[in-house]
């Protein structure tokens, strides 16, 4: 049974849903330009426009009502309000404003607004001119943007994430370069911008502390998005220590130094070693001074987690290289279930078991942190819309099951974020994979929200927030009343696509062809002209 004053809600980012890219004083970011680049992303398609979030704030908080959530984790567009990522250079108030009216009108509906200054959105001149998170420079430059967040909004917002997911903002970005900004530097990279990311999380932590704590009396945590990596024989040694180096090249490498002071010890001889064997004088990971480590150790209100599958690990030794990689650093090969359900894409296996050994490896290794479930769910890519998601709710019932199961453990869990409100722009994927409770039907201009059986499953709402027994003949109701709603909600869609292709029809097809009409009697009566001259 969940506890009293457990949180329950869904969370979105700003990239993947405001649009209005260059509206309102906005700057661009580096995945403005990095998706109007040919070929980034399937079909060329960009966030241009998105899900309107930011035209749509008022609809989606009815969205949020309908969900009867707790807490809405969104975040805010650092180029949004200083479009070039420098405050000395240009703040933008219209920006502000934005962000202003979405808390009041979050707080206004009773829900609580947990907002991470930084879901992967960099100002791209910061990038341009300073060569983004492979600087230092970027400490300061985000510790401004941090303080003035803090300084307009802090004293509504009470949960402050620093980084979402920075182990995709490192590694995709500058190790494999599928991110933005696209950048393959590799072995080298991805343990740099990490590296900094760390320094500037710990930066803001002290200047809330400082500044801002005593006034405003809010947090400040990190969101670390990580599987679970299991031993594909959990009687061998070298499987074990596999599955070990699995969690903390990525839990570890982002949750060590902020709980523990430093790098995990495996990371720091496992890069070392390689290193040396390249014939580098120094390890390619960068190290903390005692300073360092003193200050960055426990700079952490609560952990935000991020977690969506599993994996089987075992060892894998990789023959020397000159060309160094991550991925090749941790010497283990991954391994997936065949009979895991995979109801979305390759990569998203369901296996929920997963979730709770995790929580129960955070207790056990960083002393047992608050923690905030940040990002959890899975997505479809087919095109047609899978409004009767059935498969998500048993996804989403198993992993809040283990969440429970963890709780008996011990584990301190606060909260739970259903991961996302919306479908949106799924990054180097683009509109192809669909986490959403809602569907959008991006064909559409207005981009309307129908709701999936997920969104209106009142027996996977109503389990969360009730804290009693719920019987068997309430779940069935329940999930009746789900798939009755969405099967009219389908035929509502159909009903629209066919407006909606009428419409493309009225304002496209009928002025192209009375205009081929024109043009052809145009033509007919020039030819009857000189006939008869």
């Amino acid at each position: 049974v969940l506890p009293s004053g457990f949180l329950w809600g869904v969370g979105s980012s700003a990239y993947q849903t405001e649009g209005a890219w260059d509206k309102d004083g906005k700057g661009p970011s580096i995945w403005d330009a990095f998706t109007h680049r040919k070929g980034k992303v399937p079909r060329n398609e960009t966030g241009d426009s998105a899900c309107d979030g930011y035209y749509k704030v008022k609809d989606d908080i009815l969205l949020l009502k309908e969900l009867k959530v707790n807490h809405y984790l969104l975040s805010i567009s650092w180029p949004r309000i200083m479009p070039t990522g420098i405050k000395a250079e240009q703040v933008n108030e219209k920006g502000i404003q934005f962000y202003n009216d979405t808390i009041n009108s979050l707080l206004e509906n009773n829900i609580t607004p947990i907002v991470s200054l930084y879901h992967w959105d960099l100002p791209q001149v910061l990038q341009e001119k300073y060569g983004g998170w492979q600087n230092i420079s970027m400490i300061n430059f985000f510790n401004d943007y941090a303080n003035l967040c803090f300084e307009k909004f802090g004293d509504r917002v009470k949960h402050w994430i620093t980084f979402s997911n920075p182990w995709a903002v490192a590694e995709q970005g500058y190790e494999t370069g599928e991110h933005a900004p696209g950048l393959k530097l590799g072995g080298c990279g991805a343990y740099k911008a990490a590296h900094h990311i760390i320094k500037t999380h710990a930066k803001v932590w002290h200047s809330y502390n400082s500044t801002w704590r005593r006034e405003q009396r809010g947090m400040v945590g990190i969101s670390l998005t990580s599987g679970w990596g299991e031993p594909v024989d959990p009687h061998s040694q070298t499987d074990r220590d596999a599955a070990e180096r699995y969690i903390q090249f990525h839990l570890g490498w982002f949750a060590n130094p902020i709980f523990r002071g430093d790098y995990p010890e495996v990371m720091k001889n496992y890069v070392g070693r390689k290193s040396a064997q390249q014939g580098l004088g120094t390890s390619r990971l960068p190290t903390f001074s005692v300073q360092e480590k003193t200050y960055i150790k426990g700079t952490s209100d609560f952990l935000g987690i991020g977690h969506f599958t599993t994996r089987y690990v075992l060892q894998k030794n990789f023959p020397f290289l000159q060309v160094s990689s991550y991925h090749t650093d941790h010497d283990l090969a991954e391994l997936v279930d065949p009979n895991w359900p995979a109801p979305g894409p390759k990569w998203l296996y369901s296996v929920p078991w997963g979730f709770r050994r995790l929580l129960n490896f955070i207790k056990t290794q960083y002393g047992n942190p608050m923690i905030y479930v940040t990002e959890n769910g899975v997505s479809e890519t087919v095109q047609c819309p899978q409004l009767c998601d059935e498969w998500r709710i048993q996804y989403l019932k198993g992993y809040i099951n283990e969440i429970l199961k963890a709780l008996n453990d011990g584990v301190n869990v606060k909260g739970y974020t259903a991961w996302s409100l919306l479908d949106k722009f799924e990054w180097n994927k683009g509109f192809s994979e669909k986490f959403g409770l809602y569907h959008i039907d991006f064909k559409n201009k207005n981009k309307p929200r129908y709701p999936k059986a997920s969104g209106v499953a009142e027996g996977v709402r109503r389990v969360l927030q009730s804290h009693r027994t719920v019987t068997i003949p309430q779940v069935e109701n329940w999930h009746r009343k789900a798939m009755d709603t969405c099967s009219a909600t389908h035929q509502h869609l159909a009903a629209d696509s066919l407006i909606t292709h009428m419409e493309m029809v009225t304002e496209i097809v009928l002025p192209t062809v009375f205009t081929l009409c024109i043009l052809i009697c145009i033509v007919l009566l020039i030819f009857y002209l000189r006939n008869h001259s």
